[in-house]
């Protein structure tokens, strides 16, 4: 399989995104209060269900914020507390719990079930509104484009989708933006801008999470999901990308195509995708339906984009997905979109690799000529962490491992190490904590390691192996002779140098000697007493 000891070069990472100023402190402030106070009054900043569980030294907290939760926050389960407080917030915190909702394994099934209406049943506006966004986007009436446009069958926290049909007869969604969306991320980026200041200079333990540069990296994503053309080039280039996968017998995820009339900056029409959307309860139990074989699938799908062509789709929850038997997968929503280059993607595999093959001494090598943990550490006392860590998991059932536990022991070896988040690794740590958890909600005995290996053992032995060891001989090789050609044909111009002897002026030279000789004769002065 090739040698996977020899060093890797360490790619030099990208500069972490510029750091945004907040554009109105005071307003910011007062949304971040404003945020709290909802959260309080919808009992989810310290849910009375959890209080017992807190350290005694903080319940008469937990209890003195009880006092003030108003009527809704005494209605409902903690999860829906938090649903309904989370759409009040506005999309930045639904993002979140679009994300909280795909980890039953740690919430539990109740909490991120009442979470998921965040993906794609939030409370639509009118379908009269929607035709208006679109005939102002798209220049021109409705009517022109479609035979039927339906009333909305999913709304997220920044678009809902509405069916509508051609005049060929083909099936569409029809994505439009809610109205004022823009604005009320900007608001929201805003204060999360000024709350990681604070996190940096009032929380050190926070430091090292590099608060800025995620929010700036979310707000970068962001950004992009807001403008529909976007996310157009963006699904195209993705089912480009699953489309060659499939034609080499390796895909079993899909993309519907974009219809390239039918975009504008606030609107995008892509083909009905096939399948039952997974956040319909039915969707996992169609006749035939192998949800091993889809919890696979998945975990294929995404590494397969991630390792083998450097771009993926960086949203992959139940609302983003659709399934048929036996294991087929559509997405849809292609409004983040993750990148890593080829360093990054050499990196991850290795990592991956090391885990399957219990490699931790190569893990622990990867992660400091990556620049993952500072120099000044060891790599023996490294590599015993991460076998602290992968022993007990490698091999087991999802259900055997505490995703908890896990994900505490690993935050506090990050702190051990002083490992610091890494800007360009955020969308990438996001999906796979999704894909993760839709596989476990799927089959909550799956093992993530073996649906991995393929995909990792195949990147392994094409870019590492024999045969790219001789292709990368004969590029550098390549490479070199490129060069000598160069130069031959441009060889470097002899230059005339000129030097010139310059000499000290005798005034300067009397002035420099009677100036030391004045100090010196200060300090003996100063000091003949004490000698004398």
């Amino acid at each position: 399989m090739g040698d996977l000891t020899s060093r890797i070069d360490p790619a030099t990472p990208p500069p972490p995104p510029a750091t945004v100023p907040v554009r109105r402190p005071v307003e910011a402030w007062l949304r971040l209060m404003g945020w709290g106070w909802v959260l309080v009054r919808y009992d989810a900043l310290a849910p009375r269900e959890i209080t017992p569980l807190l350290p005694v030294w903080i319940r008469w907290l937990a209890h003195l914020l009880h006092a003030f939760a108003g009527k809704e926050g005494r209605e409902g389960r903690p999860g829906q507390r938090l649903g309904k407080a989370f759409e009040h917030l506005g999309p930045v915190a639904i993002k979140l719990g679009q994300v909280l909702a795909t980890r039953a394994d740690i919430f539990g099934v109740e909490f991120a079930r009442d979470l998921g209406r965040l993906k794609d049943a939030l409370e639509p506006f009118p379908v009269e509104q929607a035709r208006r966004e679109v005939e102002r986007s798209l220049g021109r009436p409705v009517e022109s484009l479609f035979t039927d446009f339906g009333p909305p069958v999913a709304a997220a926290s920044l678009a809902q989708a509405h069916p509508a049909w051609l005049a060929d007869g083909r099936k569409v969604a029809v994505k439009v933006l809610r109205p004022g969306v823009e604005r009320r991320v900007a608001q929201g980026l805003d204060s999360m801008r000024l709350a990681a200041r604070l996190a940096v200079r009032f929380v050190a333990p926070a430091r090292r999470l590099e608060p800025s540069a995620f929010v700036e990296t979310i707000a970068r994503a962001l950004q992009l999901e807001l403008d529909m053309r976007l996310e157009a080039a963006a699904a195209s280039e993705l089912k480009d990308i699953l489309d060659k996968v499939r034609e080499g017998g390796g895909g079993h995820m899909s993309a519907p195509a974009v219809v390239w009339d039918g975009v504008g900056k606030r609107v995008l029409t892509l083909e009905w995708a096939t399948g039952v959307a997974m956040t319909d309860p039915a969707a996992v139990d169609q006749p035939g339906l192998d949800r091993n074989g889809l919890a696979d699938n998945l975990v294929r799908a995404f590494l397969t984009q991630a390792l083998d062509y450097g771009t993926f789709h960086a949203d992959l929850h139940e609302g983003n997905l659709f399934c048929h038997a036996p294991a087929e997968l559509t997405a849809i929503d292609f409004g983040i979109v993750g990148r890593l280059g080829h360093g990054e993607r050499r990196y991850l595999a290795e990592i991956l690799w090391g885990f399957l093959s219990r490699d931790y001494d190569r893990i622990s090598r990867v992660h400091f000529e990556a620049g993952y943990v500072p120099p000044e550490h060891s790599v023996e006392a490294f590599a015993q962490a991460l076998r602290a860590v992968g022993e007990p998991v490698i091999g087991k059932q999802a259900s055997q491992v505490s995703m908890g536990r896990l994900l505490g022991q690993l935050f506090e070896i990050t702190a051990l190490f002083d490992m610091h988040l890494r800007p360009e690794l955020i969308l990438l740590q996001k999906t796979m904590v999704s894909v993760e958890g839709v596989a476990r909600r799927l089959n909550p005995d799956h093992d993530l390691w073996e649906a991995a290996r393929p995909v990792v053992e195949r990147w392994i032995r094409r870019e590492l192996g024999p045969h790219a060891q001789v292709r990368d001989a004969l590029e550098e090789f390549r490479d070199t002779l490129k060069a000598l050609s160069r130069l031959a044909q441009n060889p470097p111009q002899p230059r005339t140098v000129v030097i010139r002897e310059t000499r000290t002026p005798a005034w300067m030279i009397v002035s420099v000697t009677l100036a030391a000789a004045a100090s010196a004769a200060a300090l003996v002065l100063s000091l003949w007493p004490a000698i004398v």
